[in-house]
């Protein structure tokens, strides 16, 4: 007979659980759409906050996340968000064709199609030496600063060098690999994701 109530407890928590994953989703949604925040994981705390639950452990994924940012965008930002999204991947086709013998690959938001009017552009090269993607960045004249990010390959983390172009309506982030590098996928926040070479992109530009 106390099988079926707590069965029930069960079950409504489950519910209130999901609810809350929702909201808190729908509400990082917003944030990153409207505000500009591209982190997930801090538009996912100030959701929580936004909300009245600072200090839940129940956090929606960065896939439920995604999800709630493809409705809100189709809802409230359509017009906007297509043009946009069209002119960040031509920004990135012509910066990958320009980059081309360093075997450029686009990644992240907008590739996805989830870019925001607040989104950078990401970019992957695989090439044996960054100071060449440099050498070839000053040659032209080509505005940009450079840094470093690190990424887990397996248990090792190494630094890779990254370029930030700074021309154009968006800054291209360029983070540059290894030649063999492009059969692994490192772990990282936007590396872990699908990329595409030029032809791809040149084909996400011709369906709109």
């Amino acid at each position: 007979m106390g099988e079926k109530p707590a069965q029930m407890h069960r079950e409504r928590e489950k519910s209130a659980n999901l609810r809350m994953r929702e909201r808190i989703a729908h509400q990082a949604a917003r944030i990153i759409a409207e505000d500009g925040l591209q982190n997930y994981a801090l538009a996912k705390h100030k959701a929580a906050r936004q909300i009245g639950a600072p200090d839940t452990h129940n956090l929606p994924d960065n896939e439920e996340v995604e999800r709630a940012l493809r409705d809100y965008q189709a809802l409230y930002q359509r017009g906007e968000q297509s043009a946009r999204l069209s002119q960040l991947r031509q920004q990135a086709l012509d910066a990958m064709r320009l980059l081309g013998q360093f075997n450029p690959y686009l990644t992240g938001s907008v590739l996805k199609g989830t870019a925001t009017r607040y989104s950078d552009i990401n970019l992957q090269l695989f090439t044996d030496s960054a100071k060449e993607v440099e050498l070839f960045l000053l040659a032209r004249q080509v505005s940009y600063k450079s840094g470093e990010k690190r990424l887990y390959f397996g248990s090792e983390e190494r630094a890779l060098p990254v370029f930030t172009l700074l021309d154009g309506s968006a800054e291209i982030n360029i983070t540059v690999f290894a030649a063999e590098d492009i059969r692994q996928i490192p772990r990282g926040p936007s590396e872990k994701n699908a990329r595409a070479h030029v032809r791809q992109v040149e084909a996400l530009l011709e369906e709109g």
